[in-house]
């Protein structure tokens, strides 16, 4: 991301009511909420770990405990807890 002056792209009248805001100070202006991906869209990070996820809640219904499952995915007891009661 570059930064871009106010003055080139906005009309005076408009510059002039964001510095009645803001002063002379740095303004960031986000992207439209639309326009941004959610996290691990793109790589396929949310799939994968919602397939994991609905895997070890199904492994715990099936009996296996939160010590076994924690052993076997690699992860802490209390991340597995914090899979299953999500």
């Amino acid at each position: 991301m570059s930064y871009i002056n106010a003055k080139n792209v906005l009309p005076g009248w408009l510059l002039k009511e964001v510095r009645s805001y803001t002063g002379d100070g740095l303004v960031y202006i986000p992207p439209e909420q639309s326009s941004r991906r959610e996290w691990g869209s793109k790589s396929g990070a949310r799939q994968m770990y919602e397939a994991r996820n609905n895997e070890i809640r199904r492994k715990k219904k099936d009996g296996r405990t939160v010590l076994q499952l924690a052993g076997e995915y690699n992860l802490s007891e209390d991340t597995i807890r914090q899979i299953l009661y999500r």
